[in-house]
């Protein structure tokens, strides 16, 4: 018997994105639903842990978060191999981290496996127009040329956290489960051909003689 586990799937999740755009602040409301603006830099690699219920399956995410600062890149590209889902960050506020997002997609062909799930995600989207530098729409284009899910959210106001999360998981399940399936239908042997029984073959000569 397997050892009994605590979850029915691990999924690995991926934060990346510009240093400053909220990387850790998103993730600490998702895991412990808390906000601090006083956040120490993360240096290297950092990582949370959190169960949540997708399609009637206890997933348990399993999810990094990286340094934005180019220095520490290197670190971070052994992690891109295994990420199943890659949540890329930019702050609403900073038009520079939003244009930086196409190198993190380079960065993610580069060193991720092919059919890693990503999703587009607009921080900070509490601050006050006057300070916004990219509107929704933009942010929504950009994702649309990439053909990934696209949220605004705000870790200070606890706005669409929640969802974001649960929406790079549920992709990330969807593909699992057409892998799973292709890999099923390769293994199946193609039918036999139906041929007739030897023993039938002789009991029919035996009955033809007279």
């Amino acid at each position: 018997m397997p050892p009994k586990t605590d979850h029915d799937v691990l999924v690995k999740l991926l934060l990346i994105g510009d240093s400053g755009v909220g990387k850790s602040c998103l993730l600490l409301r998702f895991s412990e639903d808390s906000f601090t603006s006083s956040f120490i830099t993360t240096i290297g690699i950092d990582f949370k842990i959190k169960k949540i219920m997708v399609d009637n399956k206890l997933v348990k995410l399993q999810i990094w978060d990286t340094a934005g600062q180019e220095r520490f890149r290197t670190i971070t590209s052994a992690y891109y191999r295994g990420a199943m889902g890659i949540l890329l960050l930019y702050d609403v506020t900073d038009e520079a981290s939003f244009n930086n997002i196409r190198n993190w997609m380079r960065n993610i062909e580069q060193h991720a496996s092919d059919n890693v799930n990503k999703i587009l995600v607009g921080n900070k989207s509490d601050m006050a127009n006057e300070k916004r530098a990219v509107p929704y729409s933009k942010g929504k284009a950009l994702a649309d040329e990439y053909g990934v899910q696209f949220f605004e959210t705000s870790a200070k106001e606890n706005i669409n956290v929640e969802e974001v999360f649960t929406a790079i998981a549920k992709d990330v399940m969807k593909r699992l489960q057409q892998e799973q399936a292709q890999q099923e239908q390769q293994v199946q042997p193609p039918m036999p051909m139906q041929l007739s029984n030897p023993i039938d073959k002789e009991k029919k000569k035996k009955s033809g003689c007279c």
